[in-house]
């Protein structure tokens, strides 16, 4: 059984990847400094799989912790690396702390871990900027990044591209995904944001809920049909699955080198105002909602070529709208019964 690494493992898109992996038939082990997540997901990962996973509360950007980690941990075989900042607009506002938590907890993992290793690094569709065609595929040229954040996740692709062209033993590979949302299907694991979320879907629940005022619709005025900007949306579960999936792609030793990119979506996109009308006919929740001014940082309308990963992978997404929006609803109203 290989010993899997996961770093932001509380969080969202880590806690869903430790179920999946653990399903899998994977040994977890979870990374977390709980800037962003709840150690009461432990439990709830526990309540899911009767599995009470290997935790450590470390910073990665505390380049000795990490280290002493690494040495006391001489069996794990893959690292899945989420833990990161990753709120665009916040990223505007701060980039100096988004580039230094989120380059030197990888810079200290690559530095740490330097021996065989398998890397599956959690990047964006943000690295695409506003593609010039749709849907964008993973030969499209990387542009000039909307947002720091967007910029963190273009340098750290480049930092562990240069760094596996020189490290045989590294083999890499970053899975480009786009807006996950959803919930897993118990409703004990879900998206936990501090404070006013940044994205769309939480803000959609907890305004639903009452915990929040009207939804902002950042911007009409697109050059989309209704107006409003375009996302490609996948299932948290499905995109856990993609991470077991590029586990085992290199675990079998990947034809393309030890450095490759894949899409992580549908290949369909929704507009932020079909997001909202599928929310009202999936959940019967009639929501309130204004027009805002556009919002820096945000691109008009993307969505992704999966072929690659559907082909190489042997990975598709099978979670519709229409369930991302009754998970997502499901999971709100458990955590306003059972308040974290």
């Amino acid at each position: 059984m290989a010993k899997i690494l996961v770093t932001g493992g509380t969080g969202y898109i880590g806690s869903h990847t430790a179920v999946e992996l653990h399903n899998a038939g994977y040994e977890v082990v979870i990374i977390d400094n709980l800037s962003n997540s709840n150690i009461k997901i432990l439990t709830q990962l526990h309540a899911i799989t009767g599995k009470w996973f290997d935790f450590h509360e470390i910073d990665l950007q505390d380049e000795k912790a990490v280290r002493e980690f690494a040495e006391n941990h001489a069996d794990i075989d893959g690292i899945i690396h989420f833990a990161a900042y990753k709120a665009v607009g916040e990223s505007v506002e701060q980039p100096l702390k988004y580039y230094k938590n989120n380059f030197f907890g990888l810079i200290n993992l690559l530095t740490s871990f330097n021996r065989k290793i398998n890397f599956v690094f959690s990047s964006s569709c943000t690295v695409y900027g506003q593609p010039d065609t749709l849907p964008v595929t993973e030969a499209a040229s990387v542009k000039k990044a909307e947002s720091p954040y967007g910029n963190t996740k273009q340098i750290a692709e480049e930092i562990l591209a240069e760094t596996a062209a020189v490290t045989p033993d590294l083999s890499v590979i970053a899975l480009r995904y786009f807006n996950p949302v959803g919930a897993h299907e118990t409703a004990l694991i879900g998206e936990l944001p501090n404070g006013v979320p940044a994205n769309l879907v939480p803000f959609i629940t907890q305004s639903a809920i009452g915990k929040r005022g009207p939804i902002t619709v950042h911007g009409n005025d697109y050059d989309t049909p209704d107006g409003s900007a375009i996302r490609d949306y996948i299932h948290v579960v499905d995109l856990a699955k993609a991470h077991v999936a590029a586990i085992k792609k290199l675990e079998d030793g990947n034809p393309n080198g030890n450095y490759d990119v894949f899409n992580i979506g549908t290949g369909k996109g929704f507009s932020v105002l079909e997001i909202i009308a599928a929310f009202e006919k999936a959940n019967g929740q009639k929501l309130d909602y204004k027009i805002g001014p556009r919002r820096a940082g945000d691109v008009v309308e993307i969505y992704g070529d999966v072929e690659k990963s559907n082909n190489e992978l042997g990975w598709k997404a099978a979670l519709d709208i229409n369930e991302m929006m009754r998970s997502a609803w499901e999971w709100e109203k458990y955590i306003k019964a059972n308040p974290f």
